[in-house]
């Protein structure tokens, strides 16, 4: 009984997420949990559920999205390809939520002027702005440039120092280790499965 508690939540705390009446995690659980008289679900099991409900609601056009998507993240990451770009987010799960979903990509240069300078030679003009993060017990601050593509996707390019390739980082959300899709592996998966879900199991 408990375990489908928890399950109704986390269909409930799905709906709010998907349909923009929650916009963080934890407030969908608490006020799903209240709403149905059941227990808080992990992050986890409220992702999968709103993978669920945004396949069957959004159906192939949701894959085409996807790979549109893929596609548009493959063209930012050439253009930075000096800057080891990785593809992170929902783009690189596969779990897009084709009305609200945006492209995020990491790089990694010890200052902010080349990367602009490459942006601007491609005609991209982002908007600058600081977002600090907590990484384990240590508190960072990095440089975000966002911008929208010709399509209409909201790109959010990461920039971080050098030093930080190869930290690992631990999802909030399905709690594993967030790899991403480098370059080279995201043409790879373009080509041989470009509608691949990375989720943990």
């Amino acid at each position: 009984m408990k375990w489908e508690q928890r399950h109704e939540v986390a269909k409930e705390a799905a709906r709010l997420l998907y349909y923009g009446l929650a916009t963080e995690y934890i407030f969908a659980k608490k006020r799903a949990a209240r709403s149905l008289r059941g227990p808080l679900p992990s992050n986890k099991e409220v992702a999968l559920e709103l993978d669920n409900l945004a396949e069957s609601l959004e159906g192939d056009e949701r894959k085409k999205r996807l790979v549109s998507m893929r596609m548009e993240a493959l063209t930012y990451m050439e253009f930075l390809k000096e800057f080891q770009p990785v593809l992170k987010g929902s783009v690189w799960r596969g779990t897009i939520i084709t009305k609200r979903s945006d492209i995020d990509i990491v790089i990694y240069a010890d200052t902010t002027s080349e990367p602009l300078a490459v942006l601007n030679k491609h005609q991209i003009h982002p908007e600058i702005k600081y977002n600090s993060r907590q990484i384990g017990s240590i508190s960072k601050t990095y440089i975000h440039l966002l911008f929208t593509s010709p399509s209409g996707t909201n790109v959010e390019i990461v920039v971080r120092p050098t030093e930080d390739q190869g930290l690992r980082e631990i999802c909030e959300v399905f709690g594993d280790i967030i790899t991403g899709f480098t370059l080279s592996k995201l043409v790879r998966v373009l080509k041989e499965d470009p509608t691949m879900k990375v989720l943990p199991d």
